[in-house]
């Protein structure tokens, strides 16, 4: 092992507040321990109390890791094995499951000498820490915020948790290291992370391009009997992780304090006079928790602060005493204390109903002798959440209400990283295009991991409401397959549910809890996650699965409060279809009613192809330009049914010709798809409860299901949902050939005029409507222009341009269709060509993003189709970049204004550009300085 002297940054918890200065300043710390060593113990013989030992010198090499890091993430990094993201790369390692290696060959890939199966036994991971010398008598905790799947734990030679105590994926362990760690010396910490104790049996490998998907979950589902990320046995989108994640997956922190420490603080925000909102009240209840032998007489101290915005702080204190090696539990509400009762409180909405305003709050203990034992805080949004379910022609439809208004909810499933790799800047850029998509919900799926606190923050901070399922699917449970019998410790189950409503109920973007993925645990895991939800929390619903075609048997209590069923439906689908069939479900109802899974495949633009499938030579057995590789990458039958995707769009737009031609029909498949669903659902706004998609992200590079890639790229889809999700909307409707106007605000829209100009493939215009003084109170849905009669009578492509201005004759929202009997559009590709003129309007330069405003103008006679702007450096396109339009037409002689941003840690410290491109627009490079 290498001989070192780990450094590791000392962050504070909080930071100081002028009005605190007065208690003595012995600073609260936290630690983060980031660089281990990384081996088998397969390899190492010593114990955990030798390898805790700060003279422990190994005769065997350690892998050198920085933790968050799993296993097999660890052994990537140190080039054991190559990237499984990429390429085939992942039947280069072997699985965790032992038949599963003898059926593809995979043992002889172990980096174990004469050991076929690397993840069977444990790992050690190991550090050294020093605490200085002042530091002694405080009080120390080791905290783990995640590890899979089983630990145990040794600090200076004394054991401190053992894998009974610490097991599931989800909870998080704080541990009391007082009595071992060493102030004014060197420490040492080892953790044994033990895998899986079933590492599930995988379903076959996805092989070969365009043939079928194989079971989700594994043949059996028997990845359930454990509490951890189900799909890491393999899904429909993403294949086996080898070693299943086991590993130290979230951060581990050494945190001192004084003898007095703050524990589950739970804070609730309440409305009490809606609709009124101008007075709000907080209740706020803790636990502190006395760690020494003497009564300790203290004070608590509360601050609340504005975090996003401007506004008065506020404190108070309380004095409270607590017992030797006891605890006192310090309830507090707005009755008790003035400081608690807000006046015009800024309320934290949703992404497209306002802003998401965030307050934060300081908690300090401060012992007898003014020196403060703990000090935490938090960031909190004042609002309240709430659901109602009603019966529709025999189906139960949900709805719910934030500040007691009720919000549609567009989004769709966030599925974890393959290998659990996201950070909190990945967390901070993919929030941030989920909020510019005007998704407004982010589904945590029940397969996957309740993310990190980072995901949480992000969430809080763009507006982004979040759906959470606990850890069960239909394909483990036993409503497919699988068993209710698994997980087969339910106290494991439990432990795990109860830490992970402790650790995100603050959270102001939670919007309802699930009990899991399109089936139930067994009645004792069911009513555990029900009961813990409302004792713990209380303050959110919980509906009883993701899918209302999942039955709750008979005598078991609904959906928290109304008991009623879930009320939100699955199933589909997930398929590419024509606009039309999302129009015909709508307008049904149905399952329609509230759709929380619906998608279709999903291909990447041309720009992170060659990321994606990283072997481009076509094998001339498959449709151009594909190779078996792109089956791996979910280029395959199965729900998504890549091949009807693929067959339709070479029916409506030609062969391609080139992999970029190829990629730009498949955007316009994308553009088409996601509009139809969006606006479907949207055209029945006042009806539906929302319309959720399978899925935004990605897992791996991947073609299916997503609306940006792994590499942050989004496709023609995205852009699609931007807009027919935008606050006011225009659109044509495709069930009758209507245009309607789309208000999802909750206030008044004032006059406003909607025109549509029809063209023909030649950009002669056909005939223009226009309709005025439209004016909608609330939230709608109104036709508003009928275009029936003139489009069935037009022969060829046509071109709809419709176009919504306000009073002042601004334009609010602008949107396009390319219409054609039989859906004929292979004339687009002798489309005449043109060009635009770009402008840069200004540039902002701010400390995390920067920004530039454009304005692109088609000063010609032809019809610009399908532009796409594209935020380059240095010959790259930077992702993420968040543009508030893209993939747009622009008819003859109209303009538009697009704003572009992206992370300054992206850009660097050069100046980008922005390539302009369509496809009948010659490509122009535009340098960016403001003129």
């Amino acid at each position: 092992m290498r001989k070192s002297m780990y450094s590791v940054a000392v962050g504070l918890m909080v930071s100081s507040l002028p009005f605190l200065s007065s208690a003595q300043t012995e600073t609260i710390k936290q630690v983060k321990l980031t660089n281990f060593d990384l081996q088998s113990s397969s390899l190492i013989s010593a114990t955990g109390a030798e390898l805790s030992n700060t003279q422990y010198h190994s005769p065997v090499y350690w892998f050198p890791v920085k933790v968050p890091s799993t296993v097999l993430t660890g052994l990537v990094a140190n080039h054991i094995y190559p990237s499984p993201y990429l390429g085939l790369n992942n039947m280069l390692i072997p699985d965790a499951s032992d038949q599963f290696n003898k059926e593809y060959n995979l043992e002889q890939y172990s980096f174990l000498p004469n050991d076929p199966n690397p993840w069977k036994k444990p790992y050690w991971y190991r550090t050294t820490f020093k605490i200085a010398a002042g530091e002694k008598g405080r009080h120390f905790q080791l905290i783990f915020k995640g590890i899979n799947y089983r630990a145990a734990v040794w600090v200076n030679g004394k054991q401190i948790a053992d894998s009974t105590q610490m097991v599931g994926m989800f909870a998080d362990y704080n541990l009391d290291v007082t009595a071992a760690v060493i102030a004014g010396g060197e420490n040492a910490l080892a953790v044994k992370i033990y895998p899986l104790d079933y590492p599930g049996y995988p379903a076959k490998e996805q092989l070969q391009a365009m043939g079928p998907f194989y079971e989700n979950g594994g043949p059996t589902g028997d990845i359930g009997k454990n509490v951890t990320m189900l799909c890491s046995v393999g899904w429909d989108w993403i294949p086996p992780v080898r070693d299943r994640n086991m590993g130290i997956w979230q951060p581990v922190y050494l945190r001192s304090t004084g003898a007095v420490t703050i524990g589950h603080p739970k804070l609730v925000t309440d409305l009490p006079n809606l609709p009124d909102t101008s007075t709000a009240k907080i209740s706020l209840n803790l636990t502190l928790s006395n760690h020494s032998n003497t009564t300790q007489n203290g004070k608590l101290t509360v601050s609340i602060s504005p975090e996003n915005f401007n506004g008065l702080s506020s404190q108070f204190s309380q004095a409270i005493a607590v017992a030797a090696n006891g605890s006192s539990i310090v309830d507090l509400n707005a009755d008790k204390v003035s400081q608690l009762l807000i006046k015009q409180p800024h309320l934290w909405w949703p992404n497209g109903y306002g802003r998401a305003n965030l307050y934060q709050i300081r908690l300090q203990y401060t012992d007898g002798n003014g020196v403060v034992a703990d000090d935490t805080s938090f960031v909190f949004g004042i609002r309240t959440v709430g659901s109602k379910a009603s019966v529709v022609n025999g189906f139960v439809r949900r709805e719910f209400f934030v500040n007691g208004k009720k919000v549609h909810l567009v989004g769709g499933a966030w599925v974890p990283d393959m290998m659990v790799n996201r950070d909190s800047a990945r967390y901070d850029y993919e929030m941030h295009l989920c909020r510019n998509a005007n998704v407004n919900l982010v589904r945590i799926w029940g397969g996957g991991v309740t993310p990190p606190d980072a995901f949480w923050n992000a969430a809080d901070k763009y507006g982004e409401m979040v759906w959470s399922d606990f850890w069960v699917t239909g394909d483990t449970q036993g409503e497919f397959k699988g068993s209710p019998d698994w997980p087969l410790e339910g106290n494991v189950f439990i432990k795990n549910v109860v830490s992970t409503i402790y650790r995100v109920r603050n959270h102001p973007s939670l919007l309802v809890w699930t009990g899991g993925n399109e089936g139930h645990a067994r009645k004792e895991l069911y009513d555990a996650m029900r009961d813990n939800v409302i004792g713990l929390d209380g303050t959110r619903p919980f509906i009883p699965s993701s899918s209302g075609f999942a039955k709750l048997p008979a005598g078991w209590k609904g959906s928290y409060p109304d008991n009623m069923t879930s009320g939100v439906y699955s199933g589909g689908p997930y398929d590419w279809e024509d606009p039309k069939v999302y129009y015909k479900k709508a307008d049904v109802g149905g399952d329609w009613v509230f759709k929380d899974e619906t998608g279709l495949p999903s291909q990447p633009p041309y720009t992170t192809l060659a990321k994606t499938v990283t072997n481009l030579v076509w094998d001339t057995k498959l449709p151009f330009p594909l190779n078996n590789t792109w089956g791996y990458h979910d280029a395959a039958t199965g729900a998504g049914k890549y091949d009807k995707y693929y067959q339709e769009m070479v029916k409506r737009y030609g062969q391609p010709q080139t992999m970029e031609n190829f990629s730009d029909k498949m955007q316009l498949m994308n553009a088409v798809g996601y509009q139809g669903i969006f606006e479907a659902a949207g055209h029945k706004i006042n009806e539906t409860g929302g319309v959720m998609l399978w899925k935004l992200n990605a897992a791996l590079p991947s073609v299916i299901w997503q609306i940006y890639d792994w590499y942050l790229e989004p496709n023609a889809g995205y852009y699609a949902m931007q807009n027919a999700c935008e606050p006011l909307h225009i659109q044509f409707n495709q069930d009758d050939s209507t245009v309607a106007v789309i208000n999802r605000m909750h206030h008044a829209t004032g006059s406003l005029t909607a025109k549509a100009d029809i063209y023909d493939i030649d950009s002669k215009l056909i005939k223009s409507f226009s309709a005025e003084h439209i004016s909608l109170n609330e939230t709608g849905s109104p036709e508003v222009i009928k275009l029936k009669e003139l489009l069935t009578a037009t022969k060829g492509v046509s071109f709809v341009v419709l176009n919504l201005t306000n009073a002042a004759g601004k334009n609010v929202s602008h949107n396009v269709y390319w219409l054609s009997p039989g859906n004929d559009f292979t004339s687009f590709n002798t489309m005449q060509a043109t060009e635009l003129q770009t402008r840069v309007l200004s540039e902002e330069k701010g400390t995390s993003e920067n920004k530039w405003t454009l304005e692109l103008s088609n000063n010609t006679d032809k019809i610009a189709f399908f532009v796409r702007p594209q935020l380059m450096n240095n010959g790259e396109e930077v992702m993420p970049s968040y543009w508030t339009a893209n993939y747009f037409t622009l008819a003859p002689h109209e303009s538009i204004k697009v704003t572009v941003g992206a992370p300054v840690a992206i850009l660097g410290g050069t100046q980008p550009s922005v390539l302009v491109e369509g496809w009948n627009v010659a490509k122009q490079e535009i340098a960016l300085s403001a003129k």
